[in-house]
Formats: C-alpha cells, structure tokens, sequence
C-alpha cells in the first residue's frame, strides 16, 4: 500500500467511481494544455528578450539564479498538487459541500503559510543574496514569498485538475505568464532593475491563485456545517513520492545554470541561461501535458482500465512539438538567439541544440513521471536520484558552457530510457 493509499485509509473515504472517459480519449484536453503551457511559454520567452535587454547579461544572469532557485523551492507547491489532483480524482477529498469545507480550510492555512514566508524572506534576504551571488537583495527577499504564492496557486489547480476543468487551468497558466511580464517590466523600467522583473513573477502568483480561489469556491458552493475535513497535513504526508520526485527533476532542470553563475564569468553565464530558456521550452510544455495526464491515469485506474494509453497519447504530443523544435535549433541556432535576446546572445548557438535535445529527454522524464505518480509507482525515484547526484558532480568540474551543455545530456539521455521503459512496464 502506497501512502496516499494508507492516507485514504486513515480518513476512511472511498474511492469513488471515476468520471466517464473523454468523448476523444482526452487528446484534445492534452493539445488545448499543451497550446495553454506554449502560449505561455511564449510570453515567458517575451520575458527573457525583454529583460535580456533590460538588465544586460549580467543583470540577466542574476535574474535567472533568482528563478531557477524558486523553482527549486517551489517543488513542495507542485507536489501537492499531484497529491490534490490524484486524490480528488478518485473521489477521496469528498464532493459537494464535504469538498467545499476542505477547500476553505486549505486556503486559511496557506495563506497563514504565505504570511511566514514573507517575513522570512524578509530576514534571510542576504544570507539568500550572498548565496545566489546576486546584488538584488530584495529579490532575493521574494523568493520564500513567490514559492508560498505558488504553493496556493498549485493546490488550487490541483483542485480543478481533480474535476477535469482543464480549461480553468490552462487559463491560469496564460494568466501567470501573462501578470509575470506586464508587472515585470512595468517594476524594472520604474526602476527596480532586477528586483522589478522578478516581483513581476511574485505579483502574478498571488493574483492567479486569488483569481482560482474566486473560480473554485463559485464552483464548490458553501462549505457544509460539521462533516469531515480532510487535513492539508494529511494530505502532504502522502506526498513523499512526489516530493522526491519533483525535487529530483528541479535539480535535473536546474542545476546547470545555478552552477554556470559560479563556474563561469558574468556574461557566458548570461548567455549560458538565455539558452537554456530556449532549450527548456519543451519541459514547461511537458509539464502543461502533465496536468492532463496525471488526473487521467487516475480516472482510468479507479475506474479499473488500462492507463498506458494515456501515457502514449502524451508521448506523441510531446514528440509532435519536438522534432520542428529541434530542426530550427539544428538549422538556424544563432538567428534563433539573435531575434530572441539580441546579438550579444549569439555565442550561445554552440550549445542550443546539445541543450535543445537533452530537454527533450527531460521532457519525457517528466510526463513518465506524472504517469508514475498517478499510478501510485515509485520506482522511477532511484533512477532519478542517480542521474541528479551523477550531473551535480560532473557539472561541477566544467568551465565552458559547451562542457556544461554536454554533461546534461550525456546524464538526460539514458534517464529519460529508464525512465520511460519503467512507465511502459505492466503490472
């Protein structure tokens, strides 16, 4: 027994019979995902040309270490949400009014959370800056306070994925990219510099959640008076497994650039990051395909079918977006970084397709993943595990951003096979 599963048996609810399948076996709510996390995508690479020129490389490079560190932080966020979707998705959060209490309870305690999270940001802002090696010390302030806002935010589309409101929740992904760039700039050309741009993503976290509290509490109705509440705490303590899991491809997603911004001077770190946005396009838009995924195999695993084609049907919209991607990378790298983040970017075109492919394994280490977890599997952890500590410690002996580059995918490459082959395998 899994330990969501011991969760459910502790609190003593039911599985409930899963929703009937999608008119199209769900590969158009997959595609709508995938064009939702692109478009946002899109407005997130807006993000870097803009700020590229902004705050130069360096100013570019801080930003990016202030980013990637979130993300980084940001993992127990997103493995709640794996646990909310999951769980709702065989019924055991309750529905009606049952589900309405648990959702207004959650809310009070994370937003107690994010309360905490600012006034620690507050006090740890050198510590945090030195760290980094950024001279933004109040945006390093920010980063407990975003990965709390993001925390609410995940619960929340987690609610929504359970229910199947995909659209909601590709909506919302528009709309975080959307509030990131227009505060963003609107911060660093007032002034703020990097600071600015990075309280953009702080600002549109909190509205974003703000605005799926106000969807979801419409949707759920009032909370019924008494009854079982599930605990929030309860639920965490499930989500072990997801918790490694995502900590583990944060680090495999990540690690690089914080490791750039120590090992290389300014500007190659600048331009080393900048090409990791482009090259990493393909891991956001795998982890939009995910938000479909993980709830579907869970519907289809409660209701007692077979759950690989979900897993295929995700595989082929992530192949489909990554063979154009790649060609460009191949054909025409330095025009690509030109247009994107300006001239000064250029050299960065002797890694953007090394990059460009080991994010594509990545991108399908993830969506295995997701399959893994909605399955209640964990045998995908010891694979992870390995492949982060082997790039963490081979990156570090690397002082060239085309070293650096071939080390991720020389790690990215056979994970992704492992990874995958233990998805695919029957039980």
């Amino acid at each position: 027994m899994t330990g969501l599963e011991q969760t459910s048996a502790v609190v003593g609810v039911p599985a409930a019979p899963a929703p009937p399948a999608l008119p199209d076996g769900g590969t158009r709510a997959a595609v709508g995902l995938a064009a939702a996390t692109m478009a946002a995508n899109a407005a997130g690479v807006a993000i870097t040309i803009v700020f590229t020129r902004l705050l130069g490389t360096d100013g570019y490079g801080q930003l990016a270490a202030l980013l990637n560190l979130m993300l980084i932080l940001a993992v127990p966020g997103s493995a709640l949400q794996v646990a909310a979707a999951r769980e709702g998705a065989r019924g055991r959060l309750g529905e009606g009014r049952e589900l309405a209490g648990t959702f207004a309870s959650w809310s009070r305690r994370l937003g107690a959370a994010l309360a905490v999270a600012t006034v620690a940001g507050v006090l740890a802002r050198v510590p945090l800056a030195d760290a980094l090696n950024v001279d933004a010390t109040w945006a390093a302030a920010a980063v407990p306070v975003t990965a709390g806002a993001w925390l609410l935010l995940c619960v929340y589309r987690g609610l929504l994925q359970a229910r199947r409101a995909y659209r909601a929740v590709g909506l919302s992904l528009v709309l975080e990219a959307i509030g990131r760039l227009v505060v963003g700039v609107a911060l660093a050309v007032a002034g703020l510099d990097v600071t600015g741009a990075y309280l953009g993503t702080t600002a549109s976290f909190v509205v974003t959640a703000l605005v799926l509290g106000l969807l979801l509490r419409r949707r759920l109705g009032p909370a019924g008076a008494g009854g079982a509440r599930h605990r929030l705490r309860t639920l965490a303590r499930g989500a072990g497994v997801p918790i490694a899991a995502l900590v583990l491809i944060a680090v495999l997603q990540n690690v690089d650039v914080l490791v750039a911004r120590h090992t290389l001077a300014d500007d190659p770190a600048g331009i080393y990051a900048a090409a990791g946005v482009c090259a990493k396009a393909l891991v956001w838009i795998a982890w939009g395909v995910g938000l479909w995924l993980l709830p579907e195999a869970a519907h289809r695993v409660a209701a007692g079918h077979e759950a690989r084609a979900v897993l295929l049907r995700a595989a082929a919209v992530i192949l489909a977006i990554a063979v154009p991607e790649l060609v460009v990378y191949a054909v025409a790298p330095e025009l690509v970084l030109e247009v994107a983040f300006g001239a000064d970017y250029r050299p960065g075109a002797g890694v953007l397709l090394t990059l460009g492919v080991a994010y594509a394994f990545l991108a399908v280490t993830y969506i295995g993943v997701q399959y893994g977890m909605g399955l209640h599997r964990r045998a995908f952890l010891a694979v992870l595990a390995l492949a982060a500590l082997l790039q963490t410690v081979l990156l570090a002996g690397r002082d060239s951003t085309e070293g650096l580059a071939a080390v991720v995918l020389a790690v990215q490459a056979p994970a992704a096979v492992a990874v995958l082959a233990l998805a695919l395998r029957r039980r």
